[in-house]
């Protein structure tokens, strides 16, 4: 059913459920897993930027997170992962990749980064689920009053 998984993290806590929860569905479907990070253009300083330079090591930080991001993804399996960092509008950036992989479905967490000041289910997510014509799994994360009950099988409400 699922031959290629896309994840896409921001390097987020609130990711990690989304992260699991894809590559779980990777190990139960022996799916090829994609796990892409988007460096935000809008988070770019453009007048640090080198005239006619698009390389994302022009801003080192921004890749050393992105890096850091996909690292953790791939240190969470012990299957093997494509690794990508793109830069661009995350959103456009996803769906594009998603289609040159031939992607099954993305896999994402429903808040990143930008936390409690997103719309419900965050701005990117939500551009995405509207617009790709490919499933998007989105995974929220739990309250700090909720369990995970795949684990544990006990009600999500303690």
């Amino acid at each position: 059913m699922f031959e290629t998984i896309l994840i896409a993290t921001d390097g987020s806590e609130s990711v990690r459920r989304a992260v699991d929860t894809g590559l779980d569905m990777a190990s139960r479907f022996d799916a090829t897993v994609h796990c892409l990070y988007v460096i935000d253009e809008s988070d770019v300083n453009t007048d640090t930027q080198k005239p006619g330079s698009d390389h994302d090591h022009d801003h080192p930080a921004m890749y050393e997170h992105g890096q850091e991001a996909v690292e953790t993804v791939a240190e969470r399996t012990d299957g093997e992962i494509i690794t990508t960092i793109e830069r661009g509008d995350p959103p456009s950036v996803i769906e594009a990749y998603a289609g040159d992989i031939d992607a099954d479905v993305i896999a994402m967490g429903t808040r990143g980064r930008h936390g409690e000041n997103r719309f419900l289910i965050g701005s990117v997510a939500e551009e995405l689920v509207r617009t790709v014509e490919i499933p998007v799994l989105t995974v929220r994360q739990l309250a700090s009053d909720e369990t995970d009950n795949r684990l544990t099988g006990t009600p999500e409400r303690m």
